[in-house]
């Protein structure tokens, strides 16, 4: 198989592993995998070092050396997106790229940078959860998805913050060689191949890290360890002793989410784990999730992740192999 050129855009003060994450992904699956091979290249306007967010410094190719077609675009993210959505060099060669490339995508903030281009004009993207509103806003042709660990709209992928980008190159992966060369990857690299529950960029785990009042903290805490206890409003509001509005009310202020919401993701995040990683049967796992009925189980699914249990479990279970 003929290798694959990648070409990863960066700039000052860029973030580091919005570059270095997609790299490692593609540079494992060169050397895991048979017959697969991505050429990577860091590249950026001027061509030469460039100084991270971080303090590190990095070398990297002129954009004008770069010659067409590159397979995939890669556009990272950074500190500094007004200047680099400023630069009209930069845009220039991200659309020179991108016309003959089979697919542009972007890393976190990256997002900002391909709208700024127009690349992303009638597509649906995300980035990161902190930029969203400012991209919704910034560019209203762009229909913005605040809740995605990464977006496909045809040859367009975009990500969200930071470590989404080794979520994004796992996918890019797993469309060019198969569900199961990314697996083998991932394995590698200690990583999800998709992360459970992956319609959010938070883990729902680390929302009690989030909370700011004591009770809640240690409530959320509590509850992935308890999925079969019942969790309706009026019990989980007696265990923090509060009215059940008042514990809507702060529920819903400090997670950002209502509780029965909040609920069933931690139960869709433990099922997934466990059809990933188990072959225990449907019907137990949704009992040890919680969800009391396997109907129950497949009907949040359906609504969350747009998938079944069982077609979770082809997909992404650990069974898979090279």
């Amino acid at each position: 198989m003929a290798a694959l050129d990648v070409a990863v855009v960066t700039f000052p003060s860029a973030q580091i592993l919005d570059v270095t994450g997609p790299l490692e992904v593609f540079s494992s699956a060169s050397h895991l995998l048979p017959s697969v091979e991505y050429r990577t290249h860091v590249v950026s306007t001027a061509g030469g070092p460039v100084t991270a967010s971080s303090g590190l410094s990095f070398s990297t190719t002129a954009l004008a050396q770069v010659v067409e077609p590159v397979d995939t675009l890669v556009v990272a993210g950074g500190r500094d997106m007004v200047q680099a959505c400023a630069d009209d060099d930069l845009l220039a060669h991200v659309r020179r790229l991108a016309g003959s490339a089979r697919r542009v995508t972007s890393v976190c903030s990256g997002a900002f940078v391909l709208a700024a281009a127009g690349l992303l004009d009638g597509r649906r993207a995300t980035t990161h959860w902190a930029e969203c509103r400012l991209l919704a806003t910034a560019h209203p042709e762009v229909s913005v998805d605040g809740d995605a660990i990464y977006v496909r709209d045809g040859d367009v992928w975009t990500s969200a913050g930071v470590t989404a980008g080794i979520d994004l190159a796992l996918a890019l992966i797993a469309d060019d060689h198969g569900a199961r060369a990314a697996a083998a990857v991932a394995r590698h690299l200690v990583v999800y191949l998709r992360r459970s529950g992956g319609q959010a960029q938070f883990s729902t785990l680390l929302a009690a890290q989030a909370a700011d009042r004591e009770p809640l903290r240690e409530l959320l805490a509590w509850l992935p360890d308890h999925l079969t206890a019942d969790l309706s409003v009026p019990a989980l509001a007696r265990r923090v002793h509060l009215s059940e509005r008042q514990f809507s009310r702060v529920f819903t202020a400090e997670v950002h989410v209502p509780p029965s919401e909040h609920v069933e993701r931690l139960r869709l995040e433990a099922a997934c784990r466990l059809l990933e990683t188990t072959g225990h049967a449907v019907d137990h796992i949704a009992r040890v999730c919680g969800f009391q009925a396997p109907e129950t189980m497949n009907r949040a699914f359906r609504r969350r992740l747009d998938t079944t249990p069982g077609d979770h479990r082809r997909h992404f279970g650990d069974d898979v192999g090279v």
